[in-house]
């Protein structure tokens, strides 16, 4: 069972870019998940989580370094050593890991160059219709629902009519992923989740 945490999150991408710290070993390696059996007969757990990587912890070798990771494969390629003695004395949620945490901002700010531009108007008026939501949602609870339903019609019915137009262009699906600022894999399933909703 894999848990590995990805704490950095990026709304507008969702699952395809979450990012965390990643451990680094002196050879330059990143390791390969540490497995922990917990006892319970035939279920292991297994992480990616930095921490483990202390050179204590049983069946996980020593990092070094920390780098930028994100889910969708990409790794920074600054190294940020690990000080183990302040990670002991303040804990690793409290470790400072602004290092990788800018280099995978960084990141982010790549995938959105690439990504097809949203207009400002359709943008502003997300803006605007988001905190709309957020204040009728405390004010007046069920006109907030009846809204959000008229939202999920007319969004499954923009969403299926722009996924088959997308798809009658036959554009290759790395340009659509690119241009979505999501992996491949999220582009199919979006596009078919979108197609096939209303």
């Amino acid at each position: 069972m894999q848990e590995t945490e990805f704490p950095w999150e990026n709304e507008g991408f969702g699952a395809s870019h979450r990012g965390r710290p990643g451990a680094v070993l002196a050879d330059g390696t990143e390791p390969k998940p540490a497995i922990f059996d917990l006892g319970s007969g035939t279920h292991f757990h297994e992480t990616s989580d930095w921490w483990v990587y202390d050179g204590g912890t049983p069946r996980a070798p020593h990092a070094t370094a920390l780098r930028a990771a994100c889910s969708c494969g990409w790794r920074g390629t600054d190294l940020h050593p690990v000080d183990w003695q302040q990670v002991t004395a303040e804990g690793p949620e409290d470790y400072d890991t602004q290092g990788p945490h800018d280099d995978w901002t960084q990141h982010i700010a790549d995938v959105e160059r690439r990504a097809v531009p949203i207009p400002e108007d359709a943008a502003a008026l997300s803006d605007q219709l988001r905190q709309r939501l957020d204040a009728l949602a405390v004010d007046a609870p069920l006109a907030a629902l009846r809204l959000v339903a008229l939202l999920e019609s007319s969004i499954a019915e923009a969403g299926a009519v722009a996924a088959r137009i997308a798809r009658a262009d036959d554009q290759p699906w790395d340009t659509i992923a690119t241009a979505l600022g999501v992996t491949d894999a999220e582009a199919r399933t979006r596009l078919h989740r979108y197609a096939r909703a209303y």
